[in-house]
């Protein structure tokens, strides 16, 4: 009987020093992993915001295009919209995506009402890389997005958005030429909001 409970108690003593231990240890790994969440930044996911916008619009946009000093217009269809927008819509704009090449810096603009998230390059982008800064801005008020501007590069032509909550959009075309002057190729503006 001595034996046997000598046994228990020694086997207890063993499971609980085996399983504890694992224990601590997963816990500790756990923290770990969790302070590495924490540090990850949290980026607004810009292009399913901009996707979610496209679906809601439920009238014919019509686009204004002004080259030259001469203005005309133009309906889409809702069905071509998003086509309109394709090029805004690579790359994923989100924290997966962004992060490694991004930083997030925020503040409170009062000149705008809204608090501002700036996105800007860590170091110098790869020459293919066509993204090259993003804003966001919030209302202060409502706390909802009031637009979003991109700036993308696509070989000496910058396209800049600037996407206005639930209403418009403009896309502007600069092109810089040899000795860095920059000119307006071509202004798009979008409106949905009739």
């Amino acid at each position: 009987m001595k034996k046997q409970i000598v046994f228990f108690i020694v086997s207890a003593f063993l499971f609980v020093a085996a399983f504890g231990c694992n224990y601590k240890k997963e816990e500790n790994e756990n923290q770990l992993s969790n302070a590495a969440d924490a540090d990850k930044p949290e980026f607004f996911p810009v292009t399913n915001y901009i996707k979610g916008q496209i679906n809601q619009i439920t009238t014919n946009p019509l686009k204004y295009t002004s080259s030259n000093g001469k203005t005309d217009s133009a309906w889409i269809k809702t069905e071509e919209f998003s086509k309109v927008f394709a090029y805004f819509l690579t790359p994923e704009i989100d924290s997966t995506h962004m992060a490694s090449l991004f930083t997030e810096t925020k503040f409170a603009d009062k000149t705008l009402g809204t608090y501002t998230f700036t996105y800007e390059p860590k170091s110098k982008l790869p020459d293919d890389f066509s993204l090259q800064r993003w804003d966001v801005y919030v209302d202060f008020k409502t706390n909802n997005v009031k637009s979003i501007y991109l700036e993308k590069k696509d070989g000496d032509k910058q396209i800049q958005l600037l996407w206005n909550n639930k209403s418009n959009c403009k896309i502007i075309h600069i092109l810089t030429d040899k000795n860095g002057k920059t000119t307006v190729e071509k202004e798009e503006l979008i409106r949905w909001d009739f």
